[in-house]
């Protein structure tokens, strides 16, 4: 059983696949999401360890693409690897270098890890940010877990849309969850550095009512309320020296 756990986190150095955290295609996309949850102690030893892992990647005349994040928030010590795929298909396919990595990975990076969670997503470009985002430092990710699926969908389409009239873009990259026991969708909101958290930014709702009057802002707002059983938020900064991009 140990043997299986081990190769299963190798599995997931080996067979990473182009990163975008730059502009949503027309097209959907599927990306993988891999968190790790690092042992007390052992943060170090893992940076090292992927550094390691990257190099032999890179000798071994790797091309695919990925980015790592850190988590600032919340419970443990975690990084998650970001990969993207543009369809089903690509799951199947095979990494030379990343297989030539494995004994690297099992050395130097498996030992740190104390849990891993794995989560397949899918983009939503209609409502998600289309230029891409240039000098990307972090992201806010905000989480959210509901039991009315059609009722919570029209709700992000018309805030979205408000969005996008008032502002010419939206403000960040919404995804579905395919499966799983935590949040069913999620928005990626970018920012260059810490400092761009502190810029001035009118809230969805103030916006929304600006255009549309406050009956209907306050009408939306209670469905988008209801739609949603829950939600949360963490910031996340990105790992230059993990990633490979």
């Amino acid at each position: 059983m140990k043997t299986i756990k081990r190769i299963l986190f190798a599995a997931c150095f080996a067979f990473l696949l182009p990163a975008a955290t730059q502009a949503q295609e027309d097209e959907s996309n599927i990306m993988q999401l891999t968190e790790y949850t690092i042992k007390f102690g052992h943060n170090s030893t893992f940076v090292e360890g992927v550094k390691k892992w990257n190099k032999c990647y890179k000798e071994n005349n790797g091309t695919n693409k990925w980015n790592v994040w850190h988590r600032l928030q919340g419970k443990g010590n975690i990084y998650v690897l970001e990969s993207h795929l543009a369809n089903w298909a690509e799951m199947a396919e095979t990494d030379a270098a990343g297989k030539a990595c494995t004994a690297t990975a099992l050395e130097f990076i498996i030992p740190n890890i104390e849990s891993f969670e794995y989560n397949t997503t899918r983009s939503i470009p209609e409502f998600s940010k289309k230029t891409a985002f240039e000098d990307l430092g972090m992201v806010w990710v905000t989480n959210f877990k509901v039991s009315d699926y059609k009722a919570f969908n029209e709700a992000v389409k018309e805030m979205s849309s408000a969005i996008s009239k008032k502002e010419g873009d939206n403000r960040g990259y919404w995804y579905r969850v395919m499966g799983g026991e935590n949040a069913d969708f999620f928005i990626s909101e970018p920012f260059k550095d810490f400092a761009d958290l502190d810029k001035d930014q009118e809230s969805i709702w103030k916006l929304y009512e600006d255009a549309n009057g406050k009956s209907k802002a306050e009408a939306l707002r209670q469905k988008f309320k209801d739609a949603v059983d829950d939600q949360w938020s963490y910031a996340f900064t990105l790992e230059t020296e993990l990633s490979m991009n």
